[in-house]
């Protein structure tokens, strides 16, 4: 039986190119039971044992969308070998969120870094040996456009299918979201499996629904978890699922800053920047103040204020007075 190999990330992150690159010829196109949305899986290319699946572009393991719902079904219940999380290096925070919450299945992930070429056309830079320690996930730099870094990809990914690698670090939260956490899974840890304990425990916090009636949970459970997040929400003053998205991207920003350097690229600023620099200058400020007060001054008495004057003049007094 062949290893199962999920493709996840942002939509338009370049999952679909890679995807195709991956497969070639040998992939297929159907619809995910029960549902319209797509579903495009495929061999890699002359390797019968390792098939990938490209799933839905999404943005978080929320269930909100139907993309989402699909996902996050097939990777708990599908159980693949391996994630690849194809992450957009031109906008890194926000697609790292995805990140966080595919390492938290307890699945083990695999990044592709992907559009790499247009971020160094850009000027910035990605310490990548950095941001894979932080995440405890391996990297590989990619780009879909030019091929580079794919056959890496493919390399690493059977070796890590083979050797059943483990997942990457998980996010850590405030000390008191952790502390709920902590009572969360004491409560659930019989019903689901210790490699997705962490992703199931953060999203009964969340007060997911779908979780919630997937974990059938008794009464006398169901009300000691109520009472732990009231606690939590009530003494934070935020719901808990707030709580939650404000922490991950607080520990996405500590990440980013220590491994992402943007460049400074001077002499491409925009309109705005260059009209607050000329307004704001310590010789030319005062003298524009006053050049644009007596232009409000001109506009508003001495010409179309005074037209206006003499209009209103003429309508309330010959006009009406007249009549």
């Amino acid at each position: 039986m062949p290893h199962t190999i999920a493709l996840a990330g942002n939509p338009n992150s370049g999952k679909t190119s890679i995807f195709n690159e991956l497969t070639g010829s040998t992939q297929y196109v159907g619809n995910w039971p029960g549902v319209t949305v797509g579903k495009k899986e495929g061999y890699l290319k002359g390797d019968k044992r390792h098939v990938v699946v490209d799933l839905p572009g999404i943005y978080s393991l929320s269930p909100y969308t139907l993309e989402e719902v699909v996902t996050r079904d097939f990777l708990l219940d599908g159980k693949p070998d391996l994630i690849i999380n194809v992450v957009d290096a031109t906008n890194l925070e926000r697609n790292l969120y995805l990140t966080t919450q595919l390492v938290e299945t307890g699945i083990p992930v695999l990044i592709a870094l992907n559009m790499m070429d247009v971020l160094e056309r850009n000027g910035d830079i990605i310490q990548v040996q950095v941001l894979s320690e932080a995440l405890g996930c391996p990297i590989i730099e990619t780009s879909a456009v030019s091929r580079a870094g794919l056959k890496d990809l493919v390399k690493t990914a059977v070796h890590m299918v083979d050797k059943a690698e483990g997942s990457g670090k998980v996010a850590k939260f405030s000390t008191p979201v952790e502390k709920a956490l902590l009572q969360i899974e004491h409560l659930i840890a019989t019903l689901v499996p210790p490699d997705t304990l962490r992703w199931f425990t953060i999203k009964v916090f969340e007060h997911d629904e779908k979780v919630m009636q997937r974990l059938n949970l008794s009464d006398q459970a169901a009300h000691q978890i109520a009472t732990i997040i009231e606690s939590v929400e009530k003494s934070m003053d935020d719901s808990a699922e707030s709580l939650i998205t404000n922490d991950r991207y607080e520990y996405l920003t500590g990440i980013t800053a220590a491994c992402h350097k943007k460049a400074r690229k001077m002499g491409t600023l925009s309109v705005s920047d260059k009209i607050d620099r000329v307004v704001t200058n310590r010789w030319l400020a005062l003298p524009i103040f006053f050049a644009v007060m007596w232009g409000v001054y001109f506009i508003a008495i001495q010409s179309v204020g005074d037209l206006f004057i003499g209009w209103i003049e003429w309508f309330f007094g010959d006009l009406i007075g007249a009549n």
